[in-house]
């Protein structure tokens, strides 16, 4: 897996680290029941704490992305109706927002207006 982290960028390592699974995910570079390194690996790769990296990982298993799997180890859920890539490219556009001054209840507030 090949991720790299923005030290200059003001979110959380653990919120890059989701981000970068997020993407990585949602084109194609891992699909369903692919493994991901250990967060061990991961961390070591990155020259962050693997606590880090867990945080990540369970927030993507929360969100449906992930699975953990006693002796297995963590891999791509199965993904429904491309919800993974819905759910990456709405992070992004959050993300994006941020960086113009936007929250995400003015977000929100913009697909209301939309037909």
């Amino acid at each position: 897996m090949l991720l790299t982290l923005d030290l200059n960028d003001p979110r959380p390592l653990h919120e890059q680290v989701a981000g970068a699974v997020r993407r990585a995910v949602g084109e194609g570079a891992y699909g369903p029941g692919d493994r991901l390194p250990s967060a061990r690996e991961l961390g070591g790769a990155l020259g962050i704490n693997a606590n880090t990296v867990l945080r990540a990982f369970r927030e993507l298993r929360d969100e449906g992305i992930l699975e953990f799997r006693r002796g297995r180890g963590v891999s791509v859920a199965a993904l429904p109706d491309g919800r993974a890539l819905l759910v990456q490219r709405t992070h992004e556009l959050l993300e994006e927002a941020r960086r113009h001054g936007y929250g995400r209840d003015d977000l929100i507030d913009m697909l209301k207006e939309l037909p």
